[in-house]
């Protein structure tokens, strides 16, 4: 009976054992309140909607954050997140991934507070080995102190890649056969924080934080964690095409949205600070991918 079934209805078969299992996993994971996902490490957060919002906050006194329960090793985070409301220059709300000691590995998002009506400043940078350097910095194209957006960071054995809101804004592949150190064997926890860095995060720290507007508030949810080791199928894990030789490759999707998204908003690449490499610019810097 189970045979004729089989060979009678092989797309119904399909959707039981493949598609339902991916369904269900995926729904269970961004079912979790995302208390239940995470420790708080500092401050005074403030928790809602019966445990799936954290506000992180900000004052005179104290600064605040949290961290993943769980460790990984390959993974693909999303976060929706909410900026201070208004004046919020001084500040830096993160968004990333570490792991622990000084030849530590991570993953940054940091998003550089700003004066009423001026720009969000969203600044990345990796580091494998406990050295990073690798900073590039967007404008976005809403402003994301009025709604939530959800930010991502996919971590595979071949690419780091961040999202805003499902699009790839940047890329950074494995060029470890090249001698470029790449994350590949610490776990790493997630975290999120708020601090005030009023010496350098607004206008190279020309503007201060205006403690008059305190507290100031980031506000996260639907926090969603799926791994994503090397023989992953799930499709948020699957981004690249690879080949033979040292050098990865995205697919001319993600690659045309990249360079699309980096011409329109990107405001800083490390790869074309010259007067900062006057020795010449990483090496990464001239790999095509």
């Amino acid at each position: 009976m189970a045979q004729l079934f089989h060979s009678r209805h092989p797309a119904l078969l399909f959707l039981l054992q493949v598609v339902l299992p991916l369904y269900l996993a995926v729904t269970a994971a961004s079912a979790a309140p995302i208390m239940q996902l995470v420790e708080v490490t500092g401050g005074h957060p403030i928790v809602g909607k019966g445990g799936n919002s954290i506000d992180l906050v900000l004052d005179q006194s104290s600064a605040s954050g949290f961290q993943s329960k769980q460790q990984f090793l390959f993974a693909r985070l999303d976060m929706k997140i909410k900026l201070p409301a208004n004046d919020s220059a001084g500040t830096v709300t993160t968004f990333y991934m570490s792991s622990q000691g000084a030849a530590h590995d991570e993953i940054d998002l940091e998003f550089l507070g700003n004066v009423s009506g001026q720009p969000i400043v969203l600044h990345t940078n990796i580091y494998a080995q406990g050295k990073g350097n690798k900073e590039m910095q967007f404008y976005l194209w809403f402003d994301p102190r009025a709604q939530y957006h959800t930010y991502s960071i996919l971590w595979k054995p071949q690419f780091i890649i961040i999202y805003v809101d499902g699009k790839p804004i940047r890329a950074f592949p494995n060029l470890s056969g090249m001698g470029i150190p790449f994350p590949t064997s610490q776990n790493m926890k997630m975290y999120a924080s708020i601090w005030n860095a009023d010496d350098w995060a607004t206008q190279g720290g020309r503007v201060k934080t205006n403690w008059s507007h305190a507290p100031f508030l980031a506000s996260y949810t639907s926090f969603q964690a799926i791994s994503c080791p090397a023989t992953s199928k799930n499709s948020q894990c699957m981004i690249s095409r690879s080949r033979s030789g040292k050098v990865p490759q995205l697919d001319n999707a993600t690659r045309s949205t990249i360079q699309s998204l980096q011409k329109k908003y990107m405001i800083y690449n490390y790869c074309a600070d010259k007067a900062r490499f006057p020795q010449g610019l990483p090496p990464e810097c001239s790999v095509k991918f």
